[in-house]
């Protein structure tokens, strides 16, 4: 005996007419109507400036529709009635005489300040009397000025000084941003931002902080870069060197030294000849030298600006002794 059969179908739908009902119940939405919104255009808008709040969607059974100023729709705070039927315009208590309504529901506003800023609500009336709602925003941002860079020291000691930098003037809303030498800033904990960025602090300055620092501010609709200011940082002497390091001579010659040592300003340089002052001069010159011109060499470099001065020495040795031997 097989196993038992299956009940015979009752309704039997063909397999191609249940895919196509699925499909069509995939598919197929009930139409909706698109809502009221509102584009402004720009969003970001220039002082002194217009905007267009263009309205989308508006519904076919209007009857009218007012412009307000504010979060909510408010008698007080109305800007303009129209009435679709007659085309009257009716202006309402916000109503500052910048604003032009047209017949699709959008607001043009001319001339734009700051305190413009802020939300529009419309209402638009249908013949239902069930009022539609949308609110558009923008916001009014002023043309930036040409700023200004203020310092409390612009000749600053290495090691020594702080500066301050501070981008003037200070505007709400508004980046700040710094550069040195057309380049942005370079990551050290001695480079501080403050106050907004606007103010740009050097710990311990160092001379390749110097060069040429600006400010650039910003906001959404403009920018502008301040003039540079120079950093002028003071440094040195640094240990001078003497030149050539031949320290050997023989009688008859020339000693011709040259000390230099890096420093900001230019450092002042002096001889001493065994302890004795010789000349100020960045080069030392003595003409056919004897063994009496044997003896300590020093250098030293002097910064008036920092105050500091350093000092090196080089033996010099006279002697005929080579002479002598290479003869016998």
């Amino acid at each position: 005996m097989g196993p038992p059969s299956a009940p015979p179908c009752r309704m039997c739908v063909p397999w191609k007419e249940v895919v196509l009902t699925a499909s069509l119940l995939t598919f197929w939405n009930p139409p909706t109507t698109a809502q009221l919104t509102i584009e402004s255009r720009p969003f970001n808008v220039a002082e002194g400036k217009e905007v267009l709040l263009l309205a989308h969607n508006l519904p076919q059974n209007t009857l009218g529709f007012s412009w307000y100023r504010g979060e909510r729709v408010d008698a007080k705070r109305l800007i303009v009635a129209y009435v679709m039927r007659t085309q009257q315009t009716t202006p309402g208590p916000a109503h500052s005489g910048r604003e032009t309504i047209y017949s699709n529901a959008s607001l043009l506003i001319q001339n734009v300040p700051q305190n413009d800023t802020g939300s529009y609500p419309l209402q638009a009336i249908k013949e239902d009397l069930v009022n539609e709602e949308a609110t558009g925003r923008f916001w009014v941002y002023p043309e930036l000025p040409k700023p200004y860079i203020t310092s409390n020291n612009s000749n600053p000691v290495e090691d020594k000084d702080a500066v301050d930098f501070t981008c003037e003037p200070d505007i709400h809303s508004t980046t700040y941003l710094w550069w040195l030498n057309g380049q942005s800033l370079p990551v050290s904990p001695r480079l501080q931002l403050s106050n907004g960025n606007r103010t740009l602090t050097l710990l311990s300055v160092k001379r390749n902080d110097a060069g040429a620092y600006e400010c650039e501010i910003q906001n959404p609709v403009s920018a502008n870069f301040s003039d540079p200011v120079i950093l002028n940082v003071l440094y040195g002497p640094d240990v001078p060197t003497i030149s050539p390091s031949n320290s050997n001579y023989h009688p008859g010659e020339n000693l011709n030294l040259s000390c230099h040592a890096a420093s900001n300003p230019p450092a002042q340089y002096s001889w001493f000849v065994n302890g004795t002052f010789q000349q100020s001069t960045q080069e030392l010159f003595i003409a056919n030298i004897t063994e009496n011109n044997s003896g300590c060499y020093m250098c030293q470099a002097h910064n008036s600006a920092t105050g500091l001065n350093r000092t090196t020495v080089m033996m010099i040795t006279v002697s005929a002794t080579r002479d002598k031997e290479a003869l016998q």
